[in-house]
Order: structure tokens, then C-alpha cells, then sequence
């Protein structure tokens, strides 16, 4: 199919009445984009001398997902994937096409959002499924098309991009998160902790562990791609996508990282209330060692015996203050010599 036949379009437009779906439909050739098409011209478009379409859908039904499959021959099971969405972080080869499964994040009311980017991946067609994800691929296509000596790699240097483009998105999370874990370490070791930060402490160890189950594959699939044995990926870009593979990394230390510290930050929690326990019950104990002679002696001369010699004495009360004073404050004097107060 030549350029001249490929009439420009102001906005592409969807495929049925479900309107919104389709995204953007749009065709490249020499890293410049060519025109903007419909679903129906992609599979005309000649992927020989390395023109390739990159369409964009959203959360799209399964008619419509049927009509990408035949235009481009994807496999059954990555269909089936891209329908049913909930997958995990994955990479697979179906002949000389892959699919890939990306985990999206946001952070919204301080708990982390998760969506899907399915990529199906072949030479001459690229096709993004997004689901759940409020972060369109805009922006990612305006940075491809503003660099058209990278495009001009091909569907490999789109992939590239649209992995880089979520993977930095997870580092403002984390950022977030690494100051509110810093907010509550201060708190608890000001001595202002309570149980609504030892619920977030917990809370906070959770949306970590939601961020690495969605960071830590991509390590791996990284280093597949720069693999030989993978179609589509050329080896001109396997230093770029070592380059993704190196933030993948840094994430998931800092990821660890941080529940290291929630973890010790709980253990430090509960050490200082355990501290402040004891201390607790060191100053009852210290009271009732203190004021347990004069209640004995309290004791004895409150007793109702007509024989008790002490009674007729006329200093007999004054004496009586006057060794329950010296009883409870000996006791007192002992502890504080033992700098046990």
C-alpha cells in the first residue's frame, strides 16, 4: 500500500458505535507518522520497507477485539488475556509476535490503583489494550513521534517506550510513600504514635506489596528482551531496554527498602510502649512498696483492743505520723540510692 493511498484523517475514528474505544489508529514509515487510519485500512498497510500501524484501545469488547485478531493473526490465548484483563505482569511469544502484560499504578486517597497495558507486538502493527488505567498513551506517542531517528527502529522502539513511560510513572508513587513512611518514623519516635499509625503502618506494607508484585517481574521480562531468541526486539535496542531494567531494579530496592523500615518502625513502636509500660508499672510498684508500711502500722493502731498499752500515751498519734512518714520514706530513699526511680 502506497503513502498516496492512505488518505490523512483529522481524528481516527472508532470502528462500530462504541464510540471510544479506539483511541488512535495511525501509520509510520521512516519514524514520521504517515497518516491517521481506520481499523479497517491497518492490515492494508505494507510492512516491508518498515511501515507499521500503532493503534491504541481502551478497554475494548470482544467484537472488537476479534476484528484486531484478524486483521493481524494474534494468537487465541493473548486474545483471551487482553479480554479478560487481571493478569499478571508476563511476557510471551506467539511465533514472530509478542504480547506483553504491563501493570499500571496511581495513587489516589493514598491507596495504590492498579490497571493493565496489554501489548500485542508484531512487524508492522503495534496494539495497545488498556484497561483500568487513567494514564493515556498520549504522551508517549507525542515523545515517539518527536524523535523520529528512534522511531524509525520500529515497533521494538515502541515497546521500549511504552515500558519506560509506565515504569517512570512508578517513581512518583514511590516517592509519596517514601515520605509518608518518614512521617510516620517521626511520629512514633516523638512518642506521638497510636494505633491509627500502627493501622497505617500496616496499611502502607500492603500498597508496597501491591507496587512489587507490579514492578519486580518486569526485571525479568527486561532481561528477556534482550535476548536473541526474541522476534521484533533488534539488538540496537537492547541497551535501552537494560536501561529500563536498571530503574526496574532501583524500584524494587527501594521498594524493600521501605518495608524494612515499616517493619522495623512497628518493632521500634512496640519496644518504646513496652518501655512505657514498664515504666508504667515500675511507679505503681514503687507506691505500693512506699505506702505499704504506713497502712501497716495504720493498721495495727486502728485495731479495737482495750489492752494496748500505746493507747493511754499521751504523743501516742504524733509517734504514730511520725513512723509512718519515716517507714514510707525510707523505702523511698533506698530506690532512689538503687536509681531504680
Amino acid at each position: 500500500m502506497n503513502e498516496s493511498s492512505v488518505r490523512p484523517r483529522p481524528e481516527p475514528r472508532a470502528v462500530d458505535a462504541k464510540q471510544g474505544m479506539v483511541i488512535n489508529c495511525a501509520a509510520y514509515h521512516g519514524g514520521c507518522r504517515v497518516a491517521d487510519i481506520d481499523l479497517d485500512q491497518a492490515r492494508e498497510v505494507d510492512s516491508s520497507d518498515g511501515r507499521f500501524v500503532w493503534i491504541g484501545l481502551h478497554e475494548p469488547d470482544q467484537p472488537l477485539l476479534r476484528t484486531v485478531q484478524q486483521r493481524f493473526g494474534l494468537h487465541d490465548l493473548a486474545i483471551e488475556d487482553a479480554l479478560r484483563a487481571h493478569q499478571r505482569p508476563k511476557l510471551e511469544i506467539y511465533g514472530d509476535s509478542l504480547f506483553i502484560v504491563l501493570r499500571t499504578a496511581s495513587l489516589q486517597d493514598r491507596k495504590i490503583r492498579c490497571g493493565e497495558t496489554h501489548i500485542f507486538a508484531g512487524r508492522g502493527y503495534v496494539v495497545t489494550v488498556r484497561h483500568g488505567s487513567t494514564t493515556a498513551y498520549k504522551e508517549v506517542r507525542a515523545r515517539c513521534e518527536g524523535a523520529p531517528k528512534m522511531l524509525a527502529m520500529g515497533e521494538g522502539f515502541v515497546v521500549y517506550s511504552i515500558m519506560d513511560f509506565i515504569v517512570d510513572h512508578y517513581f512518583p508513587i514511590l516517592q509519596e510513600l517514601e515520605s509518608e513512611v518518614d512521617a510516620l518514623e517521626d511520629a512514633i519516635f516523638s512518642r506521638a504514635s497510636d494505633r491509627p499509625n500502627v493501622e497505617r503502618i500496616y496499611g502502607l506494607r500492603h500498597e508496597l506489596l501491591l507496587l512489587r508484585r507490579a514492578v519486580q517481574p518486569l526485571q525479568e521480562m527486561c532481561n528477556r528482551m534482550m535476548r536473541f531468541d526474541v522476534p521484533l526486539i533488534d539488538q540496537a535496542m537492547h541497551p535501552y531496554f537494560r536501561d529500563v531494567q536498571d530503574h526496574v531494579i532501583r524500584l524494587v530496592e527501594s521498594i524493600d527498602n521501605l518495608r524494612d523500615l515499616l517493619a522495623a518502625a512497628l518493632e521500634a513502636h512496640l519496644l518504646l510502649s513496652s518501655v512505657e509500660q514498664n515504666n508504667i508499672i515500675k511507679i505503681f510498684s514503687v507506691a505500693a512498696v512506699v505506702l505499704m508500711p504506713p497502712t501497716l502500722v495504720a493498721s495495727v493502731y486502728g485495731m479495737n483492743f482495750k489492752s494496748m498499752p500505746e493507747l493511754e500515751w499521751p504523743h501516742g498519734y504524733s509517734m504514730a505520723l511520725v513512723l509512718m512518714v519515716i517507714v514510707a520514706v525510707l523505702p523511698y530513699l533506698f530506690f532512689k540510692w538503687k536509681k531504680w526511680l
